[in-house]
């Protein structure tokens, strides 16, 4: 039996959230609340168990269970998997490489000919680039951080902090965030009547409450703008300020992981970057990126972070050097032997 595009569409609605009211689902549909009604009977006659509220306050849930006939992805919807899937080993989250293979495996087998195609195109050019084992999220603690976000319910856990300093919190989840690898959760914490952001990684023994809340109004525009904000706050052990000869927007745009609060316009066509990081070779591979940009730029910092960039750029000059060599005396060879760059190629 043949599922018309309506249904598919109601199908893919009830998939994609927790929870819709029939109005919504009309809305969404262009149709009336009692084809809505319908087409869920429909459903639930093919096999798909949709279970309905009743009421003002009710609405329809599409249930889990083991007898769930297959997940339906358009096309669009399943590339996109499969390129989450393939760029999944550099999110962060431990122990995902071999997982997201199979699963990769799993959805190629399923796919129609002309997105088996392209998904094997998006695979052949992809490599993700992967994080230090130190830095990998467990995927359990991820899932249950992740559920009390979306249910608005009330967690426990146990915290390390950057220092290494152990704490027990309960806090009021708001959303999870990740950058560059890392995940973030930013909750209220009542106990300390301010909001907080927790690396995940630090995070152990996540414990749901069953107790709900009514979500607070975050005091940024969202949930990244919060943590962009906290993290270009938060003290670093080491610190520099680079004054740079370029607009703010090319600096944030080029230079490798900046927090948009971290640049600062000074003019049109000037801005300071704050380049801290927890270790000197942070600070110098901040540094590296804002030279790669080859404009004028100032540099102020305390000493032991100006010896290590020092010590850094002796090296660098040391190898640049050695490469010189070795290029020079390459070429001497090629000439002696009558022989040129391309010749016998």
């Amino acid at each position: 039996m043949t599922m018309p595009a309506r249904m598919l569409r109601l199908l893919s609605l009830l998939q994609s959230r927790r929870e819709w009211s029939g109005a919504e689902l009309a809305e969404r549909l262009g149709v009336t609340d009692r084809t809505v009604r319908r087409d869920v009977d429909r459903l639930r006659e093919l096999g798909y168990p949709v279970d309905a509220s009743p009421g003002t306050g009710g609405g329809y849930r599409l249930a889990s269970g083991r007898d769930l006939p297959p997940l339906l992805l358009d096309d669009d919807e399943a590339v996109a998997v499969a390129v989450g899937l393939l760029t999944a080993p550099g999110g962060g989250v431990r122990g995902i490489e071999e997982t997201s293979a199979r699963a990769l495996a799993k959805l190629e087998q399923v796919l129609p000919a002309r997105l088996r195609h392209r998904v094997a195109a998006v695979s052949e050019v992809t490599l993700p680039i992967t994080l230090a084992k130190g830095t990998r999220t467990d995927p359990a603690v991820l899932a249950v951080v992740a559920a009390a976000c979306r249910d608005h319910e009330l967690l426990t856990f146990d915290y390390e902090s950057r220092e290494g300093a152990p704490s027990s919190r309960r806090v009021e989840p708001h959303h999870l965030v990740t950058v560059h690898g890392l995940w973030y959760l930013v909750a209220y914490d009542p106990e300390r009547a301010d909001w907080r952001t927790f690396r995940v990684d630090r995070v152990t023994a996540p414990t749901p409450t069953h107790r709900r809340f009514s979500p607070r109004r975050l005091p940024a525009e969202d949930a990244a703008t919060y943590l962009d904000r906290t993290l270009a706050a938060a003290p670093y052990r080491y610190d520099a300020v680079a004054t740079v000869a370029a607009p703010a927007s090319v600096v944030l745009e080029r230079m490798i992981g900046p927090s948009r609060s971290r640049v600062e316009p000074l003019g049109a066509r000037r801005c300071r970057v704050r380049l801290g990081g927890d270790t000197l070779e942070i600070v110098a591979q901040r540094l590296l990126s804002l030279l790669a940009l080859d404009v004028d730029l100032t540099l102020d910092g305390p000493a032991e972070v100006l010896d290590h960039l020092h010590a850094t750029g002796r090296r660098l000059a040391e190898l640049a050097a050695t490469g010189s060599t070795k290029r020079d005396s390459a070429t001497k060879a090629s000439t002696q032997a009558g022989t040129g760059p391309g010749d016998g190629a």
